[in-house]
């Protein structure tokens, strides 16, 4: 989950978070007994499912929707390890979906028996931390590539490759902008180095510190805020970024292109799941099979200005987003998605160390 998740204004966030909290202070109770309401607990993120398509479920199903709102996958974990919980879906990050598991706080989904499975995208019906999508099933997701302005990089269309940052031409040496983030800029050397990002061999960080502090110097500014700005303004010409900050370069420059790199890229994605203990899981199934139909999918994306996993949503999607490559992944790119993976500690050690002498200047 990127840190810069939305892509709406700040005023426009607070507004949707309020509309949220009314329509559900607001929505009667459908006509039956206390008995025989179904209910729903979804704890999710703020401001990041349409409060309409709630309700809509909740006419289409019969089922009430109870909303509670966390802030990062920490404090879900946290509420969520309590055996009274009280939840039935949460949205997990991939990495948070793979502790879940390893931690035995996923109930089983079996997402394959799910009607609506066959709609699901490849690779996102198989993830690396949960291959079989037994106990998860794909929201939203984007990734980490970069955006370049084409009128500034000259006429020829630039490589879709990580050496456009890592070893620039002339023409965009001084003009880098990189995310100031530890974790993406390590890994996206490694995977253009052809290293694994969770190597231990020293002599492998070695070739990756020596390949960061050569670029350094054609580097503007390593600083994961305010990347949209710095590429309309034309303070870099290139930058490390998260698609959907791409997404709102382009609309004011459509001359903007965002790159997936072939060597591979960062892919995250949310997921649903359904924590251990929660006391309705066979309405928690339905709300994820409705969710993977290609008209709510879109209505999510088209809320959220994230792309979704489901086959044939396109079709309902604004066409600022459906038009957009930055969004609407084309799929012969599907191969060079990579989830990040969650290194061992002593290797998360080494790579903090090596991100302290490009970062402090040792």
């Amino acid at each position: 989950m990127p840190k810069t998740r939305f892509f709406t204004p700040l005023i426009a966030r607070l507004s949707r978070c309020l509309a949220i909290v009314l329509a559900f202070a607001v929505v009667p109770s459908l006509p039956v007994t206390a008995q025989e309401q179904k209910v729903l607990s979804l704890y999710n993120w703020a401001n990041y499912f349409p409060p309409a398509l709630l309700r809509r479920f909740e006419q289409e199903t019969g089922i009430r929707v109870q909303l509670g709102i966390y802030d990062s996958n920490e404090q879900m974990l946290e509420r969520i390890r309590k055996p009274d919980h009280g939840y039935d879906l949460v949205v997990p990050s991939d990495y948070a979906t793979a502790l879940m598991i390893r931690e035995g706080l996923a109930e089983t989904l079996d997402t394959p028996k799910l009607p609506n499975f066959a709609n699901i995208l490849p690779p996102h019906d198989a993830p690396d931390f949960d291959p079989a999508r037994k106990f998860s099933a794909p929201y939203l997701w984007g990734t980490v590539g970069f955006a370049y302005d084409a009128q500034a990089a000259g006429d020829a269309p630039l490589p879709e490759s990580w050496s456009v940052l890592f070893e620039p031409g002339d023409a965009l040496k001084g003009k880098i902008g990189m995310l100031d983030d530890e974790v993406e800029v390590f890994n996206a050397a490694a995977w253009y180095l052809g290293i694994d990002p969770c190597s231990g061999d020293e002599a492998e960080h070695a070739r990756i510190l020596d390949l960061l502090q050569k670029q350094a110097a054609d580097v503007e500014v390593y600083d994961s805020n305010g990347t949209v700005t710095r590429m309309l303004t034309g303070a870099v010409a290139v930058h490390m970024q998260w698609n959907t900050s791409a997404h709102r370069v382009r609309q004011s420059r459509p001359a903007t292109v965002y790159v997936y790199p072939r060597e591979g890229m960062n892919w995250w994605q949310d997921n649903f799941v359904i924590p251990a203990g929660a006391p309705h899981v066979e309405e928690a199934r339905t709300f994820v099979n409705w969710m993977l139909s290609p008209r709510n999918a879109a209505e999510a994306s088209n809320f959220t200005g994230y792309m979704n996993a489901v086959r044939g949503s396109v079709e309902f999607m604004e066409p600022a987003l459906r038009d957009d490559p930055a969004i609407n992944m084309p799929e012969d790119f599907a191969d060079r998605l990579r989830t990040a993976p969650v290194c061992p500690s002593a290797i998360q050690n080494m790579r903090h160390e090596l991100w302290q002498k490009l970062r402090g200047g040792a």
